[in-house]
């Protein structure tokens, strides 16, 4: 594992793209290794899944704690792992600027949409209602705004006409698993620009 990144991965939920990053690590020719899995809820399945895996695992709830005392929170146990890069996946909580400028060019997000359009949550449905022909997802580094930071790849996907937002929402993850580990590689390899 000498010489590759290592990589913290942030979740809040059932971690699927986590683990699209995780089992894209395996490869011997992945320029990156995930250390460690951290979530703001101590009962997010995705780190039942990374523990079963062997990565290191930390949680601690948000609740109680202003923004700004999780978000350092958080921090110590990513640079205590030794982490390079950040990897966002499904970590529904907004960090706060000092955070988010620590680890500026290192932290990467997955997004559901085809940004600059549809930031935020609810983009299925905001797709299908604008009547898109197409909707998709978006690895972006994170900057201060929300779903706003420079763009680094997306993927298409096609909108059917019987589409709803839940089998919409599900093609659009086929194509965050394959999107999501293969910008994240090529990043960390240095064979990525923003804007690429």
């Amino acid at each position: 594992m000498a010489g590759k990144a290592k990589v913290a991965v942030l979740l809040s939920g059932r971690g699927s793209n986590m683990a699209a990053l995780l089992y894209a690590a395996k490869a011997a020719d992945c320029p990156y290794e995930i250390i460690l899995v951290a979530s703001n809820d101590p009962e997010a399945p995705g780190l039942k899944l990374a523990a079963a895996e062997g990565i290191a695992t930390f949680a601690r709830p948000h609740k109680g704690l202003a923004r700004a005392d999780h978000d350092a929170i958080m921090d110590a146990a990513v640079r205590e792992a030794g982490a390079d890069y950040i990897a966002l996946a499904g970590y529904m909580r907004i960090l706060g600027e000092a955070f988010v400028s620590a680890w500026k060019g290192r932290m990467l997000n997955i997004h559901p949409s085809l940004l600059p359009k549809y930031k935020g949550l609810h983009t299925h449905e905001r797709a299908l209602e604008a009547g898109d022909a197409f909707a998709g997802c978006s690895v972006h580094l994170v900057n201060a705004g929300v779903d706003d930071g420079p763009l680094l790849a997306q993927t298409q996907v096609a909108i059917l006409p019987d589409d709803d937002a839940d089998s919409l929402a599900a093609r659009v993850l086929i194509a965050e698993h394959q999107l999501y580990p293969r910008t994240l590689a090529a990043y960390v390899g240095g064979r990525l620009e923003q804007g690429g």
